[in-house]
């Protein structure tokens, strides 16, 4: 399904590591030179001359990394990508900075200390300035390479960015924060390269071309926004491989029948308006119930090809009983109407949470199962094709807020889960995948839509929606 290609971003190794280890001497030697220029060893002008170079070297691994890609993508209604090639080779230039930076500190450090008793005149002032010209020196060197960082990275996201700036001071910690950052986007920029790289070798392949478009059904207490898209970066590789993508654009917060009669007029109007006779349908976690209830409800049958659902509670979350049996109607009355209020300035004509929440329960879905498209009321599956899809955390610090807070209540009430829904409620249709990739980090319920547009170790989440699609395309779907 995939092209593999042997090309590569990075310079070669032996240049790489010479330009640095030149950087580095180079560095080194413009921040110890105050006390060889008064003992007349260098001339100022043969100083000044090394201003030149110095900025050379800091401005030298953004044009060693000449080789970042670029997407090779000529249509400008796709959303943009994460990355551009300028902001992943600013990364990468920011990465080696560090580097740079570190090298010339220890050789800086060692020369001040060897200096002091071998060069000691007496004068504390000598040594003392020739430290502060050597840490102003080194101090231009590491923001160029930190602000880089801060300012184009993607990965680090809120809470690398905090911690580094909390560890700043603290000596030690200042140093594990600095390897765990450029860790962080070293791997950052191999990913996004090495996906450039695969997208651009296959482009012509057309892998996610579909003979019917792609209408991409979202959650509860969300909404499809055009620059704050619910899937992630998936919508833009789906689309750079060929695929056609619509938005399901119903309620965020909503009884399910209610989004169901949206989506079932969205589909009409994506008929009417492209005459593609029918859609594939890839619905995450709400979603799926709301168009099984629209397949069996509002005679749409004939215009879905495929409904493919994605971590989508089936059976309901015991957990959702539980709290709602729990708390206090003047609590939930509070929830609810603070919910209802924001959503409507945010576009939802009558949101309505408490609806959209019950029909979450186990206690709701098993009320709603006789109007549900499914194994009971088979006839509205007729001719369509269905398949479904879950994930599972491990353990609770897996997922991000507030899943990794949720996870354990889950675990409690329903068992295995992705933070949000239990293992045993994502099974539907003909086809079921769960995926547990190796590891502590798991893949939690947000991580399944990109939702953070985070890279999770031994799960490409656009690279596997990339495969979904493409195997919809294989069956002719």
């Amino acid at each position: 399904m995939t092209s593999e290609t042997n090309a590569t971003y990075a310079p070669p190794r032996a240049l790489l590591y010479a330009a640095r280890i030149f950087s580095a001497l180079l560095i080194s030697f413009g921040a110890v030179c105050y006390v060889p220029m008064r003992e007349g060893v260098l001339s100022p002008m043969l100083l000044y001359g090394l201003i030149p170079l110095y900025l050379f070297c800091n401005a030298l691994p953004y044009l060693l990394y000449y080789g970042i890609p670029k997407a090779s993508d000529d249509r400008r209604h796709i959303l943009s990508p994460s990355h551009s090639r300028h902001s992943l080779r600013s990364c990468a230039h920011g990465v080696e900075m560090l580097r740079i930076f570190l090298l010339s500190t220890g050789i800086s450090v060692v020369y001040h200390l060897i200096r002091l008793p071998l060069l000691w005149t007496g004068r504390w002032a000598d040594w003392l300035i020739s430290a502060a010209i050597a840490v102003g020196v080194l101090a231009v060197v590491f923001w160029n390479g930190m602000l880089c960082l801060y300012i184009f990275s993607v990965q680090l996201g809120i809470r690398w960015r905090v911690i580094g700036a909390l560890c700043g001071l603290i000596p030690v910690a200042q140093l594990i924060a600095l390897r765990r950052i450029m860790r962080v986007v070293t791997a950052e920029v191999e990913t996004e390269c090495t996906r450039i790289l695969r997208n651009n070798a296959r482009r012509e392949e057309r892998v996610c071309a579909t003979r019917y478009p792609i209408l991409l059904v979202h959650g509860v207490f969300f909404r499809d926004y055009k620059h704050l898209n619910y899937w992630g970066r998936i919508p833009y590789d789906l689309e750079l491989n060929g695929a056609t993508v619509y938005y399901g654009g119903q309620h965020s917060a909503a009884a399910v029948a209610d989004c169901a009669a949206e989506l079932a007029e969205r589909i009409r109007e994506i008929v009417a308006e492209t005459g593609c006779e029918k859609v594939n349908v890839i619905a995450h976690s709400k979603g799926g119930l709301d168009m099984r209830y629209a397949l069996k409800n509002h005679g749409i049958s004939p215009m879905v090809a495929s409904l493919t659902t994605v971590n989508t509670p089936h059976k309901g979350c015991i957990f959702v009983d539980f709290m709602l049996k729990t708390f206090s109607e003047s609590v939930k009355d509070k929830v609810a109407s603070t919910y209802n209020t924001a959503a409507k300035k945010l576009g939802d004509p009558n949101p309505d949470f408490m609806a959209a929440v019950g029909d979450l329960t186990a206690t709701g879905c098993a009320a709603l199962e006789p109007h549900l498209a499914g194994e009971s009321n088979s006839a509205a599956l007729t001719g369509i094709y269905c398949q479904s899809v879950g994930s599972l955390l491990p353990r609770a610090r897996g997922g991000r807020f507030p899943l990794n807070l949720a996870y354990p209540i889950v675990r409690f009430f329903d068992g295995p889960n992705d933070g949000l829904v239990a293992e045993t409620s994502f099974s539907f249709g003909e086809k079921y995948t769960l995926l547990t990739p190796s590891g502590d980090r798991g893949i939690s319920h947000g991580d399944m839509i990109d939702l953070n547009r985070e890279n999770v170790e031994g799960f490409d989440v656009r690279e596997f929606y990339v495969g979904l699609v493409s195997e919809l395309r294989e069956r002719g779907l």
